[in-house]
């Protein structure tokens, strides 16, 4: 048995969804967070269905379609549906809800929050209020877990009825009195609808405005009757009040840039030991290995290549902790809803949806679910451009990148009111990736002339203290996804670089005859199979200050931004002893050919941090592209745009320090 869960944006859907299962999937109070349906194993014989939020039965973006999809399916996929209704927001829940009763579906209602509404003086009469819907309410709290047993024991025992008609009448055949006409009708009108069709006013808005009256009719009654409601929620009090001054025009932007402002510091003072620790541990680990087992190639491929490989990416996991932490907290106290709404303003005048702060925003965690979010843009041109600028935004994997490189040129010192100046230049690339993502889109929005209407429609929860047990849920699944994803991949780069730089051709005088051994351990870096390919691409990459170490490292980061610190530690390890050598220490003391001069000196290290602040640099992202827009042309042109850009921005900064 397939049972979804359904309910507006921001009623705690996911988060019944994940008391439920067991399962941790990422909460958020802003719209869009659920871009795909989640299923897991209730029981042996039930599977739970987490399908995206909305308001309204009729879809007008991708992510609506998904729910409409699974309900009306030909199939018949979804046999039940546990509604979930926040008790605070019943008006608004129950239009859904009435239109998901009249297509007939056995249902189960769960009016959510209701710890809040008792706090803003909400009573609600939940036996008379069952008798009116026709069908089992069970009150819950998602966050602290209260009534989620008596939930799944009801999801269990098969609770499920098939709620009383509301408006199923103004469409009933009749010659067909058992036919449901009410979802004929909706089909019909969902196969009238161009998703994807620039300023679309969708099918008979006339019938479904005058459907909509109706229900909200029957809705005022039934709530009349049923429960009582304050004119102004306490909660909505407070919220109005603190509003006033983070979504002030002027005011609003200054707290959210100290707010950015004192993230950036944190990561850099917060993680600072954590990270010495570890970078400490890989190099002895090595150096450990080195001194105790013999001198071998599988020695050398564990003390160079593989323990280096990983100590590259594990040396960030206390400020990726960080990152999310802070992004988990915003979204879990409601300011991120609040920077959406503030944002607006401005993505208006650049020619993007106001809809479309939120894979921006999201695209600091990680572009793949960011473009995603993206579906729940109606305009088809709106929807393209934010997918097309959207990777612009600095997400997590570019983090490792611009912590080691800003590391190593800039020094430990205070600039401004005792911040980091390291957090203010991390600060300043995060804007640099908001600065492209505007350009880009006025002069992406100019090509395609997109004349759809802007407006932000969107629900702005009320401010509530963050959960913490989600709160470390979501910090440990992120730091997993960041391991375990980039982990695979490090690893068999790892392993490959280190055999590449160790191994290659060599030619040698025998007898007056030459004889070429194809895989020679007895040569220099610069001559294995790695060292040739980074010379091949060298006379590319050295107008930006490069050197082909720095080159392989470029190329193998295609596969994850990320990857770069790690291949740069494997190639900088081959033959080291690993004396009290940490990676920073080791990228620190690499010169130029030739010279003292250090290779990671300031004109190389601005360059590669504008190159990898405007490349798109990651396999997965180009995919998820490919799949999103159905077509290859639109990651094609994506991935050769941001390539020119940052080879161009790179090239200039370095011409311009050098």
């Amino acid at each position: 048995m397939r049972i979804a869960l359904i309910g507006n944006p921001n009623s705690g859907k996911s988060s019944t969804y994940n008391q439920l299962t067991g399962l941790r999937q990422k909460v958020g109070n802003y719209p869009g967070i659920t871009v795909d349906k989640k299923i897991a194993k209730l029981s042996e014989s039930i599977e739970l269905v987490d399908l995206p939020g909305l308001y309204d039965i009729i879809p007008s973006s991708p992510d609506e379609q998904v729910v409409l999809s699974e309900l009306v399916s030909i199939n018949e996929e979804i046999q039940k549906v546990v509604y979930v209704l926040d008790a605070n927001q019943l008006e608004t829940g129950l239009i859904l809800f009435t239109q998901i009763a009249d297509l007939g579906i056995p249902m189960i209602l769960a009016i959510n929050m209701i710890d809040q509404a008792r706090k803003n003086e909400i009573e609600i009469d939940l036996d008379k209020l069952s008798s009116r819907l026709g069908l089992p309410i069970h009150s819950t709290n998602a966050r602290t877990g209260e009534g989620i047993p008596e939930l799944k024991q009801a999801i269990i025992s098969d609770q499920f009825k098939i709620p009383n008609a509301f408006c199923r009448s103004n469409y009933s055949d009749l010659n067909n009195p058992t036919k449901n006409s009410y979802k004929e009708w909706v089909i019909k009108q969902i196969s009238k609808i161009n998703l994807f069709q620039s300023g679309s006013d969708g099918p008979n808005n006339d019938r479904i405005q005058s459907d909509l009256i109706q229900r909200q009719r029957l809705i005022d009654m039934i709530l009349r009757e049923t429960s009582y409601k304050p004119a102004v929620l306490q909660a909505t009090k407070r919220a109005l009040k603190i509003d006033k001054i983070v979504t002030h025009p002027v005011i609003g932007y200054a707290i959210f840039l100290v707010v950015l402002l004192l993230i950036f510091q944190a990561i850099f003072s917060w993680s600072a030991w954590p990270m010495d620790m570890i970078d400490s541990l890989f190099a002895s680990m090595s150096s450990w290995v080195k001194s105790t087992f013999s001198d071998s190639w599988f020695t050398n491929l564990i003390a160079e290549g593989l323990i280096p490989g990983l100590g590259g990416i594990a040396i960030f996991i206390p400020q990726i902790a960080l990152l999310f932490f802070f992004i988990t907290m915003l979204e879990g106290s409601g300011y991120m809803s609040r920077v959406v709404f503030l944002m607006d303003r401005i993505m208006k005048k650049f020619g993007l949806n106001g809809r479309s702060v939120v894979p921006l925003m999201s695209g600091i965690a990680c572009a793949i679910p960011a473009v995603m979010a993206a579906r729940t843009i109606e305009n088809q041109k709106e929807r393209l451009i934010t997918i097309l600028v959207t990777p612009f935004m600095t997400c997590s994997a570019r983090l490792p990148v611009y912590i080691i490189i800003t590391s190593i040129i800039i020094p430990d010192t205070s600039a401004f009111m005792g911040l980091d100046t390291r957090a203010l230049v991390l600060m300043g690339l995060y804007l640099l990736g908001v600065l492209a993502v505007l350009i880009s889109a006025i002069l992406i929005n100019g090509i395609m002339k997109s004349t759809a209407s802007n407006s932000l429609i969107m629900e702005i929860p009320v401010y509530r203290m963050p959960y913490w047990k989600d709160v470390l849920i979501t910090i440990i699944e992120k730091v997993k996804a960041f391991v375990y994803g980039a982990g695979k991949i490090i690893l068999i780069i790892s392993l490959v670089l280190w055999f590449s730089a160790s191994y290659g051709p060599k030619t040698v005088e025998i007898d007056n005859s030459s004889k070429t051994t194809l895989f020679s351990d007895d040569i220099e870096l610069e001559e294995s199979y790695a060292g040739l390919a980074g010379k091949w691409i060298e006379p590319v990459i050295a107008p930006l200050g490069y050197d082909w170490k720095i080159g392989i490292a470029l190329i193998s980061s295609f596969a994850a931004r990320e990857v770069f610190i790690s291949t740069l530690a494997t190639i900088y390890s081959i033959g080291e002893d690993f004396e009290d050598t940490t990676i920073i220490n080791r990228m620190k003391n690499e010169t130029i050919k030739g010279t003292n001069q250090p290779r990671f000196n300031l004109a190389t290290s601005i360059s590669l941090l504008l190159f990898y602040a405007f490349a798109m640099q990651c396999m997965s992202t180009v995919a998820i592209v490919r799949r999103e827009t159905n077509s290859w042309k639109w990651p094609i042109l994506q991935f050769v745009g941001m390539t020119v850009l940052a080879y161009v921005a790179a090239l200039v900064a370095f011409m311009c320090i050098s």
